[in-house]
């Protein structure tokens, strides 16, 4: 198994694409440390991992310490702690008249500055075990939707941070630091989101051929197929690098303002 006994707290990972990557990880046979918000969501997590593999903590990243409390329960239940995943993340819809500081700090703050402060925590153990960081962005961090301002900013930091960091970390600790940057995806999450903007139950089942040439959108399990390269030792000494995970070229690209076809 390609991360048979790795160490990986996994943040945001009780639903959606951390949930993916917490569940591909532990077929690959690492042990988990379970993030998110949602008690329940997370003990069905764990217990669809196995207890004797997986832990749960339930926090606010924004929550001072949360950091440091989620490397102690790796150490604590499993002894050690070989990789970092910082997927968990705010999707809000903003534009340039909604936003204002204190809304904009908050996205940075969970976004940006947390998967910064967990990484610090850390650097120690992961300088010791010759571990390695995976941040989760968005193809949204090469500029975004109009509708998404204040998320694509925290996702264009987090994208600058993991370059810089893939640099200097690699070089002084010898911890890799890549990222993917997944494009649209068929969470829970978004299914309801899109339900929010007034789109029907099965809206994602005929979309057109300018948001899906394939037919659909991607799953959170293909994300995760990705993941576990970047997290295993076959990515050797690959750093500072950034893996786009989508259908089309999005970069540069604006959807037209008109979505009607979706239906």
């Amino acid at each position: 198994m390609r991360l048979q006994d790795k160490v990986i707290i996994v943040t945001g990972s009780t639903t959606g694409i951390g949930k993916a990557i917490a569940l591909r990880c532990a077929r690959e046979g690492a042990r988990i440390v379970v993030h998110g918000l949602e008690d329940d969501w997370g003990q069905s997590v764990v217990n669809s991992i196995g207890r004797e593999a997986a832990v749960l903590h339930v926090e606010d990243l924004q929550q001072e310490g949360c950091a440091e409390r989620l490397v102690d329960l790796a150490k604590k239940t499993f002894g050690r702690l070989d990789a970092v995943v910082n997927n968990a993340a705010w999707v809000v819809s903003s534009d340039f008249q909604s936003v204002d500081k204190s809304f904009l700090q908050k996205v940075l703050t969970i976004n940006s500055i947390a998967p910064f402060l967990l990484i610090k925590a850390a650097l120690p153990d992961l300088e010791a075990n010759k571990g390695n960081v995976l941040n989760i962005g968005s193809v949204n961090a090469w500029s975004g939707e109009p509708n998404l301002l204040a998320y694509s900013m925290s996702k264009g930091a987090l994208m600058t941070m993991t370059r810089n960091l893939g640099d200097s970390l690699f070089r002084d600790y010898g911890v890799r630091v890549n990222q993917i940057n997944p494009g649209w995806v068929l969470t829970e999450t978004e299914k309801e989101r899109k339900k929010g903007h007034g789109l029907s139950d099965n809206w994602y089942e005929s979309l057109p051929d300018m948001y899906a040439p394939a037919g659909r959108i991607i799953a959170p399990e293909e994300i995760a197929a990705g993941a576990v390269f970047w997290l295993s030792d076959e990515c050797g000494p690959v750093s500072g690098q950034v893996m786009e995970l989508e259908q089309y070229p999005l970069i540069g690209r604006n959807a037209p303002k008109d979505t009607s076809t979706i239906k």
